[in-house]
C-alpha cells in the first residue's frame, strides 16, 4: 500500500510553513509502514496528475495568485479539475483555495476568473481577517476540533451546491458573517487554515489520508498512532484560544 502525493506550486504558493502538511502526511504514514512518494508540480510544469493520489496546493498573497494564474490556467487547470472530478484528493489553503472557486474579486473590484471546480466565490474588503482560529470537522468518526491560524483580506462565500469544510467555533472562517469555515467537494478539502494545519490537528491528518487510500484501494485502515504530544499541544492551545476575549 503506497500514497503519491503532489505539492503543486511549491514555491510560489507556500506561506506560513505550508510544506510542512506535506512532511507530515508523508511521516504518518511511514510511521504505519504505508509507501509515500513525494512530487512537486512547479510553475511550467503540468504533468502528473493522473499518477498522483493526493495534491497539495497552499496559500498564496494577491500578488503571487495573479503572477501564476496564466501557468495555472495553461498547464494544470484541466489537470486539477479532471482529478477531482475524479474523487482524488486535494487539500488547499487559503489562496489554494480561493482558486478553486468561481473568481475573485480583489480590492480593485475587478473579477479574476478561477477554476471554478467548487461552487464558491470570494471579495477582498480592506479588513484583513487575522488570528489564530477553531473550527469542528466532521472526519466520519465524529466531529474533531480543529486549531490553525487564519489571514486573509477575502471573504468566501459557498454557493448552494457547496458544503462547508466546518463551523467555526472562534475566529472568522470563510467570511466572519456565516460561521462556516472552508469547502469540502468530493474529496476537495478547502481551507483558510495556516499554520501548518496538519501537524497540529493529526485527526484530520489522518482523515484526509484515508479519503486518499479509500479512493485509490476501496477500503483502507489507518491504524492508531500515539499522539499524545499533538494531542495535548492541541488542546492546550484549543483551550487558551477559547478562553481569550
Amino acid at each position: 500500500m503506497d500514497i503519491k502525493i503532489c505539492h503543486i506550486y511549491p514555491d510560489a504558493m507556500n506561506l506560513y510553513g505550508d510544506r510542512g502538511n506535506i512532511t507530515c502526511m508523508a511521516q504518518r504514514l511511514k510511521w504505519r509502514g504505508i509507501g509515500c512518494t513525494l512530487t512537486e508540480m512547479p510553475v511550467g510544469s503540468g504533468e502528473g496528475f493522473s499518477d498522483c493520489d493526493l495534491f497539495f496546493i497552499g496559500g498564496g498573497q494577491e500578488f503571487e495568485q495573479e503572477v501564476i494564474l496564466k501557468d495555472f490556467f495553461a498547464t494544470k487547470a484541466a489537470g486539477i479539475r479532471a482529478a477531482i472530478d475524479d474523487g482524488k484528493t486535494f487539500l488547499t489553503v487559503c489562496g489554494g483555495y480561493q482558486m478553486m472557486g468561481h473568481y475573485y474579486q480583489n480590492a480593485k473590484g475587478e473579477k479574476i476568473d478561477l477554476l471554478g471546480a467548487a461552487d464558491l466565490h470570494t471579495v477582498c474588503e480592506s479588513r484583513r481577517m487575522t488570528g489564530d482560529y477553531a473550527f469542528t470537522v466532521n472526519t466520519g468518526a465524529g466531529e474533531t476540533a480543529v486549531i490553525a491560524f487564519e489571514n486573509h483580506p477575502g471573504r468566501t462565500y459557498l454557493g448552494e451546491n457547496a458544503a462547508a469544510l466546518g463551523k467555526v467555533i472562534k475566529g472568522f472562517g470563510n467570511n466572519g458573517q456565516d460561521g462556516t469555515e472552508g469547502v469540502r467537494h468530493k474529496n476537495l478539502f478547502g481551507t483558510y487554515g495556516y499554520g501548518p494545519l496538519l501537524p497540529k490537528n493529526p485527526a484530520l491528518c489522518d482523515y484526509i489520508l484515508l479519503t486518499a487510500l479509500e479512493r485509490k484501494y476501496g477500503s483502507a485502515e489507518l491504524s492508531p498512532l500515539e499522539d499524545n504530544f499533538e494531542n495535548a499541544a492541541h488542546d492546550i492551545m484549543l483551550d487558551r484560544l477559547l478562553r481569550s476575549k
